[in-house]
């Protein structure tokens, strides 16, 4: 065991060996021996020692222990069930081996088995704690039930009556015992029972927080304003700074209004005390709140912001100043004045810029620098801040500009001089940073970022070339004073990605070091563009990071939930187990999946292995679709880069919408095309002479109706996109990025993969009707070869140009050239992969007719025309395709060539330190193209090498 837990799993298996030759029978050595075979990648051998020993159906605790761990590793858990209904049957009374089983359960989602194993255990060992996982065990089989109605009338009225034993029996321990029963009752929608169990004598076992959240929460489903709002206020008297109790505040004075409420003459308002239920009453209570926060000892912004709030609400009722609460801009001021040094300032002032009217945008800024401390060296020049409080106020204002649309109102020259100023005033602004630590931020950070929005503006609204450079150039300059920076590091990912350059992108990334679900979140950015820009090393490595998150993702939620059964936390069950189907139906998972199999085959499939070998190493089957289409969640983080950008540019719920629709439809594309070409090896010979009935009973019929059936649908897809791209949708400079599927279509990728996929169902026709009168296949064969050449011709044509050229002293660059690179040597593959299925075919036709031949010793029989049509093109594939490596080999000799260190950077704007940035840069996307080329001539190479053997 000691070899094992160090990682020496040779040395183990030979201790092993040693143990059994004195002791043959010892199951535990025997166990540990198939951990040390399955560590070595023996997993056959380890599984049989191991299926050895529980046939014996053990009930030793270290052979169980050891066997658990076994199959744990071989993520086989539910083995572990078997072994432990084994032990229990043979030692009943064990309460271990009891608990033991009730976990394994846990682990395969067996919940009924569950409630039952719980009831076993108490009734060994009544404890508490076993009766409630029977309880909690019911709960999971009404969520996971298909049918509400079962779930509402059978599994939670079940587990209701059980609790309500124990209560009557006066059993109840635990707080969690006690939120169990809220937790069923909130189920079966009975509020107001579970209020009453919250505000009675089991509420006592609840902490104070608890009881309250609670009790707001039923006071809001049962719609008891009157209670929600003394609640409220009662908390914000407390605590006038907590901001949820302000919403809920407000919400409920204008139900209450809304509903006409009036208090009862003689009672209690509410259960809560007293109710504000008028305009009037709330304006004075928030007045009341502000004048206290100026006795308080630390300034509160709640109050402030609620007052806002306040007008804001008003207005939205069509009320303007009748309850005399002040001119919002003059709000926005003071509270400017008073928490402007502070980075909240600007989100919490975002929210209420809407009050503002656009004729005051303008004074409203001048107003707010007024008040800033700056001081100018000269006159000339730009006054600075003196200290840190003085620069968060200034960056505030800034922000607000760029909010409110006043930067983005400017033309050419004046955005280039504010531009110039903000990167002044982050270089001064570095000197307040110069004690922090490398994780730490510079306080003048955003001074640059926004310099860069503002170059960004240019180049993608304006076409400015030269700005785009100048982006990355301050970004890396940024980046090496503030080296932890998260939304440099994005921003440079997103522009070298726009710029087709994948290579910086690699190590920007794992700088970033993602964690856990940011691998769903933001793993997009990376996985992209990895394959679309050539780098299918890093294409490969960055699915099989986040294809690890997702399948250790299952494993991990297992352990969450024994933990939380364990220690009680039996709320936290069920947004586990919601957590785990997030996951495993997240668009970015199955995207993943889909890209991860093509590339596979791409690098793979006849060049290494045989096209048949890998789709049966991936278990891919044409007629298995394993994507959750109706249940596929959105979960890419897409605000995830900070930006100031007005409403109207900002990215809308609409853009999310269409932008998980274009990605749908793309990954339907995708996975259709995935799913033809693993319907290819099916369709190979049988070895049955042609014609018989055995054909149909083997099944290879079904399989092309598969095939066709599945080329309608990818048909009915490209519909779909084509339609969809109709639309000519912009997103937001930082909002989602766009698939791949325009290029697809314009650079005629998608006609040429169809095409293929039908000469496939011609070839299957020729082969099934053999060569006698099928005359017109063998025509309408030969047109499609012919066609096909000329679609490849034409897709080559696009990927003709120069990637990277110097014109007018600027950098200029052609991306959609190395995505359509990408595009055509995946048409290549696919069009070898249904070129060697015809090779399959006409092959045996062709041995079969030298047969004949030579029997009947005629020298004259005519080949069919199939034959020469299917030479004649292999010929010009192979000559398109070497023409291809020659341009590619252009390419790297001109991308090797260009020296940009002789570009004259001749804009005057770029000083001198910023110009051994933009060297750096420049250098980057060079030497990015130049392995995205070399990559792809190599895989290129390959493929010509299969072209060769096609020769019947």
């Amino acid at each position: 065991a000691d070899y094992l837990d160090n990682g020496n799993n040779k040395m183990a298996i030979q201790q092993a060996d040693k143990l059994l030759k004195k002791h043959k029978d010892l199951h535990c050595a025997k166990v540990l021996k198939a951990i040390g075979l399955q560590r070595t990648g023996k997993q056959d051998e380890a599984y049989a020692l191991a299926q050895e020993v529980a046939a014996l159906e053990p009930t030793d605790d270290n052979s169980l222990q050891a066997l658990t761990i076994l199959y744990r590793e071989m993520h086989r858990p539910e083995l572990v069930t078997k072994l432990y209904e084994a032990a229990v049957k043979k030692v009943p009374n064990s309460e271990e081996y009891h608990s033991h089983l009730f976990m394994a359960y846990a682990r395969v989602g067996e919940y009924k088995k569950m409630q039952q194993a719980g009831m076993a255990l108490y009734k060994i060992v009544p404890k508490n704690p076993y009766y409630f996982w029977s309880v909690m065990s019911l709960i999971m089989q009404s969520i996971s039930a298909q049918d509400e109605n079962l779930s509402k009338t059978m599994f939670l009225p079940l587990a209701e009556r059980m609790v309500e034993k124990m209560v009557k029996e006066d059993k109840i321990e635990a707080e969690a015992e006690v939120e169990l029963y809220y937790m069923i009752l909130e189920r079966l929608e009975k509020y107001q029972e579970a209020l009453d169990v919250v505000r009675g004598k089991l509420g006592g076992k609840f902490i104070c927080q608890l009881i309250i959240t609670v009790c707001m929460a039923m006071y809001k489903k049962l719609c008891r304003w009157p209670e929600c709002n003394a609640l409220s206020r009662r908390l914000l008297l407390k605590n006038s700074d907590d901001w949820q109790f302000y919403i809920t505040y407000f919400d409920s004075v204008f139900q209450l209004i809304d509903e006409s409420w009036t208090p009862p003459l003689e009672e209690e308002h509410s259960l809560e005390g007293e109710v504000h239920s008028s305009i009037e009453q709330a304006v004075k209570f928030i007045e009341e709140r502000i004048s206290e926060e100026s006795k308080s000892s630390r300034p509160l912004r709640g109050p402030y912001l609620a007052k806002l709030e306040l007008i804001r609400r008003l207005r939205c009722r069509g009320c303007n100043d009748e309850y005399k609460l002040g001119d919002p801009e003059e709000l926005m001021f003071q509270y400017f004045k008073k928490f402007g040094d502070k980075p909240c300032c600007f989100t919490d002032l975002k929210v209420f810029v809407d009050l503002l009217p656009s004729s005051q945008y303008t004074k409203f800024i001048s107003q707010l620098l007024e008040v800033i401390p700056l001081s100018a060296a000269a006159e000339s020049e730009i006054a600075l801040p003196a200290d840190i409080k003085a620069l968060q106020q200034h960056l505030c204002v800034v922000q607000l500009s760029r909010l409110l649309g006043i930067y983005h109102a400017m033309d050419k020259k004046q955005k280039l001089t504010v531009v110039r100023e903000l990167m002044l005033r982050y270089r001064h602004g570095l000197e307040f940073g110069k004690t922090c630590l490398k994780t730490e931020l510079q306080f003048s950070d955003y001074y640059c970022l926004l310099a860069v929005h503002l170059l960004l503006d240019l180049w993608l609204e304006e076409g400015e070339e030269m700005a785009v450079w100048q982006c990355l150039t301050l970004l890396e300059e940024g980046l090496s004073h503030s080296p932890s920076n998260a939304q440099f590091k994005l921003l440079l990912i997103r522009i070298y990605c726009r710029l087709g350059a994948f290579e910086p992108v690699a190590e920007l990334y794992s700088s970033l070091d993602a964690k856990h679900i940011q691998h769903d979140t933001i793993g997009y950015l990376l996985t992209r563009y990895a394959e679309a820009l050539g780098h299918y090393a890093a294409a490969s490595q960055s699915c099989n990071f986040a294809l690890r998150f997702f399948h250790s993702n299952q494993k991990d939620t297992s352990e969450y939930i024994i933990q939380a059964y364990k220690y009680g936390a039996f709320e936290k069950i069920p947004e586990f187990i919601a957590f785990r189907n997030r996951l495993n139906s997240s668009l970015h998972f199955a995207q993943v999946r889909t890209e991860r199999m093509l590339l596979d085959l791409l690098l793979e499939a006849n060049i290494s292995t045989s096209l048949e070998e890998s789709i049966k190493s991936m278990s891919l089957s044409p007629e298995e679709d394993d994507i959750p289409w109706k249940d596929l969640r959105d979960n890419r983080d897409l605000t995830v880069l900070f930006n100031w950008d007005p409403k109207d540019r900002d990215i809308s719920e609409e853009h999310r919408k269409l932008s998980l629709e274009e990605e749908t439809l793309w990954l339907r594309i995708r996975s259709l095309t995935l799913r033809l070409v693993s319907g290819l090896p099916t369709l190979s010979h049988t070895v049955q002479p042609k014609n018989s009935e055995k054909t149909a009973e083997n099944g290879v019929s079904s399989k092309i109706d598969t095939v066709r059936s599945l080329l309608q649908q990818l048909e009915a897809a490209v519909d779909s996109g084509k339609k969809f791209l109709e639309q000519k949708i912009q997103y937001p400079v930082l909002g989602p990025p766009p698939t791949r599927m325009a290029g697809f279509f314009s650079n005629g990728s998608c006609q040429c993969q169809t095409s293929l996929f039908y000469l496939v169902s011609d070839i299957y026709e020729l082969d099934t009707n053999g060569l006698e009168d099928s005359a017109e296949i063998q025509e309408r064969i030969g047109n499609s070869f012919k066609s096909l050449i000329e679609r490849l011709t034409d897709l080559f044509n696009k990927c003709k140009g120069d990637l990277i050229e110097i014109r007018d002293g600027t950098l200029k660059t052609q991306p959609n050239l190395l995505e359509n690179l990408v595009f055509f040597v995946e048409t290549i593959s696919i069009t070898l992969w249904v070129s060697s299925y015809c090779d399959g075919v006409l092959r045996p036709f062709k041995s079969n007719l030298q047969k004949k031949k030579k029997k009947k010793k005629e020298t004259n029989v005519a080949m069919p025309p199939v034959f020469t049509h299917f030479l004649d093109y292999v010929t010009e594939l192979q000559t398109l395709t070497s023409n291809v490596i020659d341009h590619i080999k252009g390419l790297e000799i001109i991308l090797t060539a260009l020296k940009l260190e002789e570009l004259s950077l001749k804009d005057t704007l770029l000083l001198q330190e910023e110009k051994k940035f933009t060297k750096t840069v420049q250098g980057k996307v060079q030497s990015s193209y130049h392995h995205s080329v070399q990559e792809i001539g190599e895989l290129l190479k390959k493929r010509l090498d299969t072209i060769k053997k096609l020769k019947i």
